[in-house]
């Protein structure tokens, strides 16, 4: 079983966590449904980076890890990489939908309930497993690895792009590039 010193925030386990903490404070700032519409679209596409960056991450690193490190990790990430699927095609339709259509809120509310069921199963029986399954030193270079992936990552949605090892490793970083001028260009996600 791996020693994590909680107050590390870079190990695998940690990264993870933050990450979905931070999508669910998003999630619950559009649920509110408060600020101008432009706002509204604007946390929207933040959501959609933080989305893209983390699933891209996790399929790069954490879902190779389980393959390799869970007695059933084939069919674990296998199922994990379905359900990041479904939210890139919803993330796909939210694309373009003006905060003052009311299909913005359905879609926010459906990726709601999948991101919030993909985050109960992964904090509940994933990383659990991960953590007993790996030693401390891989799940520190395991969230160094998701947090470089993440900076580099798409952000924007690309249900076609591969998922699995090698050619996301190949692709995404390209892609991510990619997504990065066109946000640049279009005054997308702008801090």
């Amino acid at each position: 079983m791996a020693t994590v010193d909680p107050g590390n925030q870079h190990d695998l386990i940690s990264v993870i966590l933050e990450d979905h903490r931070a999508v669910e404070l998003i999630f619950a700032e559009l649920m509110a449904g408060a600020g101008t519409p432009q706002d509204r679209r604007d946390l929207a596409d933040h959501l959609t980076t933080e989305l893209v960056r983390h699933s891209v991450a996790e399929e790069m690193y954490m879902y190779p890890a389980a393959r390799k490190a869970l007695p059933d990790g084939d069919k674990v990430a296998d199922h994990e990489i379905e359900e990041h699927a479904e939210v890139e095609r919803l993330l796909q339709d939210l694309e373009g939908v003006a905060a003052t259509d009311r299909a913005f809120d359905d879609l926010i509310a459906k990726l709601a309930t999948e991101v919030q069921h993909h985050i109960g199963e992964e904090e509940s029986t994933l990383l659990p497993r991960l953590q007993q399954a790996c030693d401390a030193d891989d799940l520190l270079e395991l969230g160094r690895k998701v947090t470089r992936a993440k900076a580099s990552a798409p952000t924007r949605p690309h249900p076609s792009a591969p998922d699995k090892p090698p050619l996301n490793l190949i692709l995404a970083p390209g892609t991510g590039m990619i997504d990065k001028l066109r946000d640049a260009l279009t005054g997308r996600n702008r801090d």
